[in-house]
């Protein structure tokens, strides 16, 4: 009798553990980079947060740069279709969702990075009306913004001036509007698969590079390029999106694990890049020679100067959804700067 209340027991815990596994859930995590990247350290403290807090529940599977495919495309499609949950989409995600371009448009966003990260991923953008349904429109939802830190230009000469990009070939995401930007300043953008960026660089098939600190480093690219010229012209940001379908399935226990875990991401997104950035930036300049130039107000108002029309291209491009979500985001930034000044 003793033995067969055992077995009984046994398999009572057996049942019990079968069914705990069974409301288990993998949440697939796509990125757009490589591993030793901003964006996979951002995931993996992503993935740690969930993790605790769902006590198990939840499992994250990171996905980067290479494991989903090398057509940033094809991460995009993942996720609209709920092969993969969620993922980041930066400059390449204007394909996919055009109004998403207002990321890329320079001489918006304010110089405090920080700043810029909590107006991103504040309730009264982030959760705006045409905001989301520019997303919930291609089975995607934007869950939160990731600015990576500036972008800084790399070329074979001294960059100080529009003059002195007159011409110039040089890489740019697959994004009309930042082909329409570069093409103000006077250079002539082109298109190369991430992948194949060094190669391109080092054979002079590109003369010209655009990449946060970070991806310079990471990536090599600084090895095959003269000059680093840091313009603060524009932050580089990815989007967090998730599948539609997903995110509305989310149970209110998961949904409030998501949001808090998205809150607090938000300051440590901000530290990862800073580090990040300023680490590989000393690399750099540790294993290289290359020549590093920062441009001056006075340099950075000719190019600022040329971006502005920038704005109605977008406006143009997308339509009055993507006005009205800049004209939050111009809002947004003007109350943020105004409450600064009166503290």
């Amino acid at each position: 009798m003793q033995m067969r209340n055992f077995m009984i027991g046994v398999t009572a815990l057996g049942m019990v553990g079968t069914a705990s596994s069974a409301f288990a859930e993998t949440w697939r995590f796509g990125l757009e980079e490589t591993e030793g990247s901003v964006q996979y350290s951002y995931a993996e403290e992503f993935k740690k947060m969930i993790e605790e807090k769902s006590e198990g529940d939840i499992t994250v599977q990171l996905l980067p740069y290479g494991s989903w495919g090398s057509n940033y495309t094809a991460l995009y499609d993942a996720i609209q279709n709920g092969s993969i949950q969620i993922g980041f989409g930066s400059g390449f995600l204007g394909g996919t969702v055009p109004e998403s371009q207002l990321m890329s448009l320079n001489f918006v966003m304010p110089n405090d990075q920080l700043q810029t990260a909590q107006i991103l991923n504040s309730d009264e953008f982030l959760k705006s009306d045409p905001w989301q349904q520019s997303f919930r429109e291609r089975d995607l939802v934007p869950l939160a913004a990731l600015p990576e830190g500036y972008q800084v230009w790399t070329a074979n000469k001294e960059i100080r001036t529009p003059e002195d990009m007159q011409g110039l070939q040089i890489r740019v995401m697959d994004n009309s509007l930042l082909r329409k930007t570069y093409q103000a300043y006077g250079a002539s953008p082109i298109t190369i698969a991430y992948g194949e960026l060094y190669s391109a660089l080092q054979q002079g098939q590109a003369e010209g590079n655009i990449q946060p600190v970070f991806a310079h480093e990471n990536m090599g690219f600084y090895e095959v390029q003269d000059y680093m010229i840091f313009a603060d012209q524009s932050q580089f940001i990815a989007n967090l999106i998730g599948n539609l379908d997903w995110y509305e399935g989310l149970s209110d226990e998961q949904r409030q694990t998501l949001d808090t875990t998205l809150d607090e991401m938000v300051q440590k997104g901000h530290d990862i890049q800073t580090q990040f950035n300023t680490e590989r930036l000393d690399t750099i300049k540790e294993k290289s020679d290359i020549n590093i130039i920062k441009l001056t107000d006075e340099e950075r108002a000719k190019f600022r100067e040329l971006a502005k029309p920038v704005r109605q291209v977008y406006v143009d491009l997308v339509g009055e959804r993507g006005k009205q979500s800049l004209d939050i985001l111009l809002e947004q930034i003007k109350q943020s700067q105004s409450g600064n000044q009166d503290s």
